[in-house]
């Protein structure tokens, strides 16, 4: 029972100063010039990916869980998608995949390839060569993350100048706060964060063993819901201000994030290849991320007018996907 107090407490932080590590890091890309768009795909996604960031080091670093490092990579990958379509449920007439702009569908493309990468680099094993004890593809992430990051940000600058955007009235939305405080307030959210998610590994170790869960299983579900938190909560109130584009930039570039963090994992866990170290179960993870963000990638492309009861078809495909892969982790614990 006390387990599960501190598990709850841990994610009620996270949550907490996760919100407000986005509001004033979006206050920081106010002040720095940086436009909105760019910071959904880019500040905004990497300080929501922090928990899974410090939840992945502290899981190779001090407590030796490769599964739980990679379960809540890979299991955050899907729910940053299933996000998508719990806020497209409801009564509203026009699907969310339709209120956004097709430009998305080139940072969920990255997404696509990278959780292919990953995918590939579980089965390859120990026949993906090691540069002392980093996996090669590590290096690859990291490339394609970088490449990504840069043509996401020329593809946005392109699209922002043909069309014009007058962004006067967000640019003076935090006049009143100093940029003292807003980086000191971003230091003490972020601080908050980190104290948090590194004890997320240990509570996640004890739950599988009194639960006989596993740790793939656990760091696929249980770790993988609270480190996502803030991608959720960021995410719902994204989508209540009508910032729809910011809310998918937000999902899409986490799970390009999430793919970083794994390399830099590898990097830190010094016993070999990580990858190399883990059960193939995760494969059910990577795919299950990629058949998601694939249903997403054709929702934003054909962008549907109408719903099913209360949901798109393809937010139903994603629920479905969902609900399948975590139902075979549970199968094969």
């Amino acid at each position: 029972m006390i387990v599960w107090i501190q598990f709850c407490l841990c994610t009620a932080v996270i949550v907490f100063a996760g919100i407000r590590l986005a509001k004033y890091g979006d206050m920081i890309a106010e002040k720095t010039g940086l436009g909105r768009t760019w910071v959904g795909v880019v500040l905004l996604a990497s300080v929501t990916s922090l928990p899974e960031l410090i939840t992945g080091v502290s899981s190779v670093t001090i407590f030796d869980l490769p599964n739980i490092a990679v379960g809540d990579v890979l299991g955050s990958c899907m729910f940053n998608i299933l996000i998508i379509a719990l806020l497209d449920l409801g009564p509203r007439s026009k699907p969310i995949s339709s209120r956004t702009h097709q430009g998305q569908v080139l940072t969920a493309g990255y997404g696509i390839l990278l959780l292919g990468l990953v995918s590939f680099a579980i089965i390859a094993g120990t026949n993906i060569p090691n540069v002392g004890w980093i996996g090669l593809y590590s290096v690859v992430f990291l490339m394609v993350y970088l490449g990504a990051m840069r043509m996401v940000f020329m593809y946005e600058r392109r699209r922002s100048l043909e069309a014009e955007h007058d962004a006067d009235d967000e640019e003076a939305l935090y006049a009143d706060v100093t940029t003292r405080k807003v980086y000191l307030m971003y230091g003490f959210n972020a601080l908050l964060i980190i104290a948090a998610a590194s004890y997320l590994p240990h509570l996640g170790d004890q739950i599988s063993e009194m639960t006989g869960l596993g740790n793939t299983f656990v760091g696929s579900v249980f770790i993988a819901l609270s480190t996502s938190l803030p991608e959720l909560v960021i995410s719902i109130g994204a989508f209540r201000i009508g910032a729809v584009d910011l809310m998918f930039g937000n999902l899409f570039g986490s799970n390009l994030f999430n793919i970083g963090i794994l390399a830099i994992d590898d990097i830190l866990y010094t016993k070999g290849s990580l990858l190399s170290n883990i059960t193939q179960s995760h494969l059910i993870t990577a795919n299950a991320a990629i058949v998601m963000t694939a249903i997403a990638v054709i929702g934003l492309t054909y962008q549907t007018k109408k719903k099913f009861m209360y949901l798109a078809w393809d937010s139903v495909g994603i629920i479905v996907v969902y609900i399948t892969a975590t139902w075979f982790l549970y199968s094969w614990r």
